[in-house]
């Protein structure tokens, strides 16, 4: 037991309102452990990614919509697709290009707009599957490679675009 640990644990033993009688030397010094890890947790700092401005992405929405809901009809009309959708959201996300709900809403980030007409195929096609399939199981990566043969390649130059796009939006 650490020096510190049985600091706290004796200054919790004499602050104690509890009557000693009925609650162990264990229970205290589970307290005062515990009280001891809440003071000591140290938090991982994230890196900063900023959300669009707000005229950026009131600029950008509509384009987005009509990009996102024409895909949709043109890649959910394939045969091994034909999903049904409930809702098409356009959002100012911070780190996501797309997500999918369990009732069948699909949400894009508007900057998917601002994507080459391949890499916006991919993400409209990879959200779509998962409304099959809401993991990212080898069935869900074949269901993905129907429509985009070359998905691995696609999703790289995402990742790879990913920090440009989100920093300060990139021009096609």
């Amino acid at each position: 037991m650490t020096r510190r640990i049985w600091q706290i644990f004796c200054e919790r033993l004499q602050k104690s309102h509890y009557d000693t009688d009925f609650m162990t030397l264990a229970d205290i010094l589970r307290r005062a452990m515990r009280v001891r890890f809440k003071t000591r947790r140290v938090r991982r700092k994230r890196r900063a990614v900023s959300r669009g401005s707000a005229a950026h992405y009131r600029a950008h929405k509509k384009q987005a919509r009509e990009i996102v809901e024409r895909k949709v009809d043109e890649l959910n009309a394939l045969p091994h697709y034909q999903f049904t959708i409930k809702r098409i959201a356009i959002r100012n996300q911070k780190s996501r290009w797309g997500s999918c709900s369990a009732k069948g809403n699909l949400n894009f980030n508007y900057k998917v707009a601002l994507l080459p007409e391949h890499l916006c195929d991919y993400v409209v096609v990879h959200e779509l599957c998962h409304l099959r399939e809401f993991n990212h199981s080898r069935r869900f990566w074949d269901l993905v490679a129907i429509a985009v043969p070359d998905y691995r390649a696609r999703r790289a130059e995402l990742r790879s675009r990913y920090n440009v796009i989100h920093r300060g939006v990139e021009k096609k």
